[in-house]
């Protein structure tokens, strides 16, 4: 089922795709020397779709400066 074109964000989905077209198949598979031009283009095996991992926040870094001054603070308080 397609998306209607009021709801298609420009340029491209929203999300990634998890299926490819027989052209990227075909292109995937030559990439990784499975494909011969004697094979059929019904029936191609599976490629592996590669899913982008999302990067976490990265902890804050605490300069040397204030990481004395945390430490003082901690004192004080006990």
């Amino acid at each position: 089922m397609s998306i209607d074109k009021s709801l298609k964000p420009k340029g491209k989905l929203s999300r990634p795709r998890n299926v490819y077209r027989k052209v990227e198949r075909i292109a995937i598979l030559k990439a990784e020397n499975r494909w011969d031009q004697d094979t059929s283009v019904f029936g191609l095996p599976k490629v592996k779709v590669e899913k982008l991992k999302r990067k976490g926040k990265a902890p804050k870094k605490v300069e040397p400066a204030e990481a004395g001054k945390a430490e003082k603070a901690g004192k004080a308080k006990k």
